[in-house]
């Protein structure tokens, strides 16, 4: 006999969103197995269902009239290890920075660059997450997802999910799938460590590591995460707001001659990635407040909920970011966020 669906109703989302805000759910459930999913979507009563994950990635500006579905399915097991690969299955309602440390714990190489992101494992694919040179598909082996219209469970390929920057089949797809567990592909003995990205070689020779294990590496991570970026337990907030922007070369030798200290990645022959933070701080918005919204003080690219900001007030802060950034550099910044 299933367990019975356990709805509730006008719900306050607060506790469910890093950034804090305090909107209303309709209806509300959370759901710990496949089953319950399923059983979820034959409710033809709610025709409308709003997922939600580890509320890491959102900006919720209004109440949600629909039955919000807190997906919370929980379990991680090692299926198979050979040939220095171990393939592990995590469930969808795992916390990604517990599931980090865990790796770990078991001597697990590949994720320890993507320490301390926030959020749950069953998200993380849909933006294809990434920090310090490493993004989810390095990693990925594949995922199991339930198609909302037929009910079935489905595995998706690394091929498959189409990874791109922060994007994947499932954010083009918003609606029509639900991940309900990943597999992912990691080292078990001879761990391949990436610390020539960002500050990580910097943040290792200050603890004087010549020599660093995978743990070293989280640690460092870490540290210079916390270093820039505020807890969303103390400060509301969604990490990076705005994605990084890529231009074609042509703007970009326009771009270097008007700002010859504009920081830069190149991607291909053709595309330059500028940091988003940079150009947001050249605006002047760093450590700005307004009301209760504001950008963060020590990273631009962090909008923050002082306390008692709405949604739609944060929002109108990152147009006005979005407008001043697109006048002084004729560049268009993307939201990474969500927003409902």
């Amino acid at each position: 006999m299933r367990k019975q669906l356990n709805i509730q109703h006008n719900i306050s989302l607060k506790p469910y969103n890093t950034f804090g805000i305090d909107v209303l759910a309709k209806s509300f459930i959370a759901v710990s197995s496949v089953e319950e999913l399923k059983d979820v979507f034959t409710l033809a009563e709610y025709d409308t269902k709003f997922i939600l994950g580890g509320g890491s990635n959102m900006l919720l500006t209004k109440n949600v009239d629909a039955l919000v579905v807190k997906v919370d399915l929980k379990g991680k097991e090692i299926l198979s290890e050979a040939n220095n690969t171990s393939f592990v299955k995590v469930n969808a309602g795992e916390n990604w920075h517990e599931f980090v440390l865990w790796t770990l714990e078991n001597n697990l190489g590949g994720a320890e660059n993507l320490s301390l992101i926030p959020g749950n494992v069953g998200t993380a694919p849909i933006q294809n997450i990434g920090a310090y040179g490493v993004e989810l598909k390095d990693i990925f082996h594949s995922c199991e997802a339930l198609n909302t219209e037929t009910l079935a469970l489905e595995t998706f390929s690394l091929e498959a999910c189409q990874f791109g920057y922060r994007d994947s089949f499932f954010k083009r797809n918003k609606g029509k799938y639900i991940i309900t567990a990943v597999t992912f592909n990691l080292t078990n003995k001879t761990h391949q460590l990436n610390i020539s990205y960002g500050a990580i070689e910097a943040e290792l020779k200050a603890q004087d590591i010549t020599t660093p294990t995978i743990k070293d590496v989280s640690n460092a991570v870490i540290s210079i995460r916390k270093s820039k970026l505020p807890d969303p337990k103390e400060l509301g907030n969604s990490g990076s707001f705005f994605k990084n922007p890529v231009v074609s070369t042509q703007q970009f030798d326009v771009l270097i001659k008007n700002h010859p200290n504009m920081p830069h990645y190149v991607v291909s022959d053709s595309e330059v990635k500028i940091p988003a933070g940079w150009l947001i701080e050249q605006c002047g918005f760093k450590g700005k407040r307004f009301g209760d919204a504001g950008v963060h003080k020590n990273q631009a690219l962090v909008l923050v909920n002082y306390d008692q900001a709405s949604g739609a007030e944060i929002w109108d802060l990152a147009l006005k970011i979005q407008q001043t950034v697109q006048e002084k550099f004729n560049i268009t910044i993307e939201p990474e966020v969500n927003v409902y």
